[in-house]
């Protein structure tokens, strides 16, 4: 049986500080072809190679990955910063059209850390620079130090709305996630739910009021050992199980006679 195509969105990259690449982390692929059971295909999030459409018509849904580079402020209505970081415009360019155009169409996405952020200005949302300068908020930014294991180990509880989407996916109201991430939402965009929040308020769960389709994304990393983790796996499983009924309505079948 052919496996539905899930689109991982890239980030640019210099090899050996000077060779430009299109890069994508090895775990996002093994979640989506574990986990999810789809065909896992890396996108060049950039518009000089793909436009919006040609995504929308070649794959099944879409994993908006985390990244060193932020969304720029300017697709917020704000000015850049030095707190704001280093950008990828190209990657904006085609992600916050291309969030919009799957909301409308029902096409599924799973937004993770920077995705989690595009989603939101994609909707209209606004983020902070920097969380661990905000009064009464903790550092979620990657430990500087150590073995990947530990820049990605469990570091703080989540709490979801009780009853909401997130609670009965995970049938569990708060849940233990990694943090890796510096900036977040300010001002949540039009029909952004949030659907939980980390201990100090932080927003870490979304999804998009009304929207035909799956738009779950959270601001943690649930693609780290996704197969084995009681939070990713779920998240992935119902992503996966998404982009398998869009795929089969697409092909005009029943997955329930395929």
């Amino acid at each position: 049986m052919t496996r539905p195509i899930v689109g991982i969105i890239s980030n640019s990259h210099l090899l050996n500080d000077q060779y430009p690449a299109h890069a994508g982390g090895a775990m996002n692929s093994e979640a989506v072809s574990e986990v999810a059971g789809a065909l896992p295909l890396l996108i060049p999030a950039d518009p000089r190679f793909v436009s919006v459409q040609d995504l929308l018509d070649t794959f099944d849904g879409f994993l908006l990955t985390g990244g060193r580079p932020n969304v720029h402020p300017e697709e917020y209505g704000e000015p850049e910063t030095e707190a704001h970081g280093a950008f990828d415009r190209a990657r904006d360019s085609i992600t916050l059209p291309l969030v919009r155009a799957c909301v409308e169409r029902g096409q599924p996405f799973l937004g993770i850390c920077r995705g989690f952020q595009e989603v939101n200005v994609a909707m209209g949302g606004t983020l902070y620079p920097e969380i661990r300068d905000l009064p009464g908020r903790m550092n979620h930014r990657m430990p500087p130090d150590g073995t990947i294991e530990e820049k990605f180990e469990l570091r703080h509880a989540v709490r979801f709305t009780e009853g909401g989407p997130f609670h009965r996916l995970m049938g569990a109201q708060e849940v233990m996630t990694n943090s890796l991430h510096g900036q977040g939402i300010k001002c949540a965009g039009t029909r952004v739910v949030i659907d939980g929040h980390a201990p100090d308020g932080t927003p870490e769960a979304i999804y998009i009021e009304g929207a035909p389709g799956f738009t779950m994304s959270v601001q943690w990393h649930p693609e780290w050992h996704a197969s084995a983790d009681p939070v990713s796996r779920p998240l992935f499983q119902a992503f996966g199980a998404a982009v398998a009924d869009w795929s089969a309505i697409k092909r005009g079948i029943s997955r329930k006679s395929a």
